[in-house]
Parts: C-alpha cells; structure tokens; sequence
C-alpha cells in the first residue's frame, strides 16, 4: 500500500470531511520553531502535533530523548487533535519527513490503516502557491480507539538477543534477526556525536542512513531503486530498525514497508537509551 500522497492529491480533496491534516514540524536545534512557524501559516485545516510535547513521553532515566508513549496516552493525544480511527490522515512537516514518518509509526502501531505522508512536506506545498493560512481550526475533540499491535516494537532485551545471536544460526526460515542504524554514518562509526552522552553503534548493526530513502527532490525514491538500496536484506527476515531517538529510524521503517518487507520493527528508545544501561557494549568504526 503507497503510504505517499502528493500535493496535487491533497489539494484535490483537502475538504473532504473524513480527512484529517496534521502539522508536525519541528527541529532539534529549536524546538519551539515548529509550533511558531505552524502560527504563523499552515495547510488548511491543519492541526498541530509537537513532537516533545504530543509525540513523547517525559523523559526518565531509561526510553531516550525521545521516549515513545504508552497506547492510552498516544490515542488520548490524538483524540484531543480531532482524529479517529475512521478518518484517513495526512500528515506533513519540513524535515523531510522525518517527524511526519514518526508521527505515521505511532498511528500504525495503534491500528490506524489510512495514514499518509505528504511528499517534500510544507516548503514544496507554498512554493507551489498552493493555500496557506494562520488560521487555527475549530478542533472538537474525538475518540480514538488504540489498538496496539505489539509485532511492531522490538524491546532492549530483543536488541541484546540480535547482537549476541550466532550469525550462522536458523533464527528465522529466512536466517538471523538484522539490525539497521540508521543514523548518519560518521554517527554510526562513532566518528561524531552531536547529540548523545556517548559515541558509537550497537554491535552488528548495519547503517542505512535514513535520508538514503529519498530523491533529491525529497520524495520518497521508487520502488526499483529501494528494492536496490535494501537489496543485502531478506524481505521474510525479521529486521529491527532504530536511531538515535525512534524518530529518523521511522522513514526506513516506511520504506522497508512500501517494498514488502513483513517483519519491520522498531527499537523506540534507539541509541540514546542504548546507553542508558552503561552495561550494554558500544561498537566504533567498521567491524
């Protein structure tokens, strides 16, 4: 199923009453420059979802930067935004895709079927002249029914199973578990860290960098060339995904999907919980 709709898709049916926009721009460095920009001018009808503030949960000691919330909390959310499980939803921001994907696992996780993302997000929608507004919508809040779907989130003790797994066993018919990094390489190698207390990868990760999964143009590439990307992986091997917060591993999670991998999951809390147990091993360089 094509989780990606176009401009001209969304500007055919923007009033239809069953469809719901969400705003969800946001950036690391500023993390009130989202909420402001969504202020200042937004798609139509648009309702905006923080990633801090609506898309994670209070940070603690273990779960990451960026910690995923519980099914209650993340259906409350969204039901106080004015969604449903019967609405189709179309989500955008400005980070090419990176927040929107994240914003798209959670409902997926929860259930929802008709979740979407706008291609090259909200600069590609203005500079098309296509209808901007500061207008806040009248939300009425709705219920939305979480139903988790648990195959979907791979947990720290399955993460430590994978590393330590014997790479020649029979895990699976299709063989061991894999694990994907997806954050910039220079990140994975352990060369850089911008971000978290410590530098390096979880051991026997491999690195997809998630922004690999986009035409320059910012669209997600074509099938052909994704199936070539991800062509060292077997479609029927369980493949667990993270990065550094369980935001960035999400549009590898979306690509995986678009080309029929079945078994994709998400490490939620990544490497910035990874380290939070001084115990777990970190890996530096190739290995």
């Amino acid at each position: 199923m094509n989780q990606m709709v176009s401009k001209e898709w969304l500007l055919a049916r923007m009033y239809e009453p069953d469809l719901v926009i969400v705003d969800c721009r946001f950036w690391l460095n500023d993390p009130h420059a989202g909420r402001e920009r969504y202020n200042e001018a937004h798609i139509p009808r648009a309702v905006y979802l923080d990633l801090d503030e609506d898309l994670s949960a209070p940070l603690s000691q273990h779960g990451g930067r960026h910690p995923m919330p519980e099914p209650e909390q993340m259906a409350h959310t969204f039901g106080q935004a004015g969604l449903s499980q019967d609405d189709r939803i179309v989500i955008y921001d400005d980070n090419d895709g990176m927040i929107a994907a994240r914003l798209w696992w959670m409902l997926t996780y929860l259930g929802h079927t008709q979740v979407f993302l706008l291609e090259q997000g909200y600069s590609a929608w203005k500079k098309a002249a296509f209808p901007i507004t500061a207008d806040q919508p009248v939300v009425i809040p709705k219920t939305f029914e979480a139903r988790p779907q648990p195959e979907l989130i791979a947990t720290l003790e399955e993460v430590r199973e994978i590393i330590y797994q014997d790479p020649s066993a029979r895990v699976e018919a299709a063989g061991p578990k894999v694990l994907i990094d997806s954050r910039e390489r220079k990140r994975y190698l352990g060369l850089e860290e911008p971000i978290d207390a410590k530098a390096g990868g979880i051991p026997n990760a491999f690195n997809y960098f998630w922004k690999e999964v986009l035409t320059e143009e910012g669209r997600l590439k074509p099938t052909a060339a994704l199936e070539e990307h991800f062509s060292g992986l077997d479609k029927n091997q369980e493949i667990v995904v993270y990065c550094g917060s369980g935001v960035s591993a999400c549009p590898n999670i979306l690509a995986l999907k678009q080309i029929g991998f079945k078994h994709v999951k998400l490490y939620p809390g990544g490497w910035s919980d990874w380290i939070s147990y001084p115990d777990n091993p970190v890996a530096k360089g190739e290995e």
